[in-house]
């Protein structure tokens, strides 16, 4: 391999992937498709939906099991070490087609974003030349379908995880706060009275909701129907934007 793509796809929908993630997928000689265990198959299949949609003769698709996450020795530790299991399962895979010289992976959203696929591929050996096609993230989704600016009139904003929101509270000073990677609905951390928030889920994607108001009127509509969702498709992909209250 002298080369390995990194796709950003942006959230499932075809019409994300950009011109140049397109061509990238059509010139790649291998692509390898992840699973995540039972009830997410649907996620392997949306991307080879996406393959044969942007490409005429797909290359061959190489598919590998996503390695567990344990956390027994520390969060941290745990990432590292499951970045190592995966890192040597792209090995092996590349490895049972040596002649491929291009071998693409498709990022949901951008590989750039709250993503370890450049860390991950850091660990290969020999290491490839890296090349990233950007696309759309889920933050970019979320604020468009909402249809609002992610930030105040000339203020900064932080993105974050809901393991931080839980452990840190709320990051002072700035007034807007973006949390990705939240599967314990975080927000409940907070006091409701002070924020609003844009919540989304499968955003981008014909199955998207989304819900919005005062965090103290909606949080448990959240809670519910994002409950509800993950039972019925065995997986979800949800973010929102938290903002002060004016006053």
């Amino acid at each position: 391999m002298q080369e390995l793509l990194l796709i950003g796809i942006g959230t499932g929908n075809p019409d994300h992937v950009t011109r140049e993630g397109a061509r990238a997928i059509r010139d790649a000689d291998l692509i390898l498709i992840p699973h995540k265990g039972s009830g997410k198959e649907d996620l392997a299949g949306l991307r080879e939906q996406i393959i044969t949609d942007l490409s005429d003769s797909p290359p061959p698709l190489v598919h590998f099991d996503i390695p567990k996450r344990h956390a027994d020795d520390g969060y941290l530790q745990g990432v590292e070490e499951w970045h190592d299991a995966i890192a040597g399962r792209w090995q092996e895979a590349i490895a049972e087609h040596p002649d491929a010289r291009r071998v693409a992976l498709l990022i949901w959203g951008d590989p750039s974003l709250y993503d370890s696929s450049l860390r991950i591929a850091d660990r290969l050996d020999p290491k490839p030349t890296i090349r990233v096609i950007p696309g759309i993230t889920a933050l970019q989704a979320l604020t468009a379908a909402h249809a609002i600016p992610i930030n105040e009139l000339g203020a900064p904003y932080i993105v974050t995880t809901g393991r931080r929101i839980r452990d840190e509270g709320w990051p002072d000073p700035v007034t807007s706060v973006a949390v990705m990677l939240d599967g314990e609905c975080s927000f409940q951390s907070l006091d409701p009275a002070l924020y609003d928030i844009w919540w989304g889920a499968f955003v981008g994607m014909k199955e998207q909701i989304l819900i919005h108001g005062p965090l103290q009127e909606v949080s448990q509509r959240i809670i519910d129907t994002r409950a509800a969702a993950r039972t019925e498709h065995g997986w979800i992909m949800d973010i929102y934007l938290l903002r002060r209250c004016a006053g």
